[in-house]
């Protein structure tokens, strides 16, 4: 199995990196079962992220019908004061550092991104996760319409708008979709695609090489529906 980490200009550094350092681990105590690598839609390059001049490389082209996982990451910007509306014009200039979150996630779908990222979901043999923000980028392309899917507490409302089924937990498995919430979820959605794909005896491992316990309850559609409590 191979997981591809997508990199866009503005992305959140830690939505990429937990998410690669678990399941980087994950294939080395599966033995070479889960490899890794970050991709972006343009291909090989530097690209910098929304926090201050870091910058990860991308050394392949991300490939929508590779089997495997395609894992998308949030932006890291400003938030901005309560009511305070970022210019979405914005989206379609030059990217600058200590732009609106919201600004940062609809440049990205002026990339190729959005096509590349539905024909992924097209595709039985492919997985897309999506860390914080990053359920934002196909949600606003129109590819979520339906699906149940988290992102971080502050997008809620604007996935919700999506026409998405917006669920307020820590990991929410819709099948090929599994979305995390806050930032640090990327730990936790990491380590439960490993638990979902290759055991949970491979994800225990590596959640005690990081000493790191997942936080809440996976999200599913299944079971009943629970009553007001």
């Amino acid at each position: 199995m191979h997981a591809q980490i997508v990199l866009f200009d503005g992305f959140d550094p830690l939505d990429v990196v937990a998410p690669y350092e678990v399941l980087y681990a994950g294939g080395t105590a599966s033995g070479g079962a889960l490899t890794v690598e970050l991709v972006s839609a343009e291909g090989p390059r530097e690209v910098v992220s929304g926090t201050g001049a870091l910058t990860l490389r991308a050394t392949g082209t991300l490939d929508p019908h590779a089997a495997g996982l395609v894992v998308v990451p949030g932006a890291s910007g400003r938030v901005g004061e309560p009511g305070e509306v970022p210019d979405v014009d914005a989206g379609t200039g030059e990217w600058r550092q200590d732009e609106f979150v919201p600004v940062l996630l609809g440049r990205a779908l002026t990339t190729a991104l959005p096509g590349l990222l539905k024909e992924a979901l097209d595709d039985p043999a492919v997985t897309v996760a999506t860390v914080c923000g990053g359920s934002l980028v196909p949600a606003m392309a129109g590819l979520l319409e339906g699906r149940h899917a988290t992102t971080h507490h502050l997008g809620i409302d604007m996935l919700d708008a999506t026409g998405v089924h917006a669920v307020r937990a820590r990991v929410v498995d819709d099948g090929d979709l599994v979305s995390g919430a806050g930032v640090t979820s990327g730990l936790d959605l990491g380590l439960y695609l490993l638990e979902r794909e290759l055991g949970p005896r491979i994800a225990h491992a590596v959640e005690t090489l990081f000493a790191h316990e997942r936080r809440g309850t996976v999200w599913r559609a299944t079971g009943p529906e629970p009553a007001a409590l």
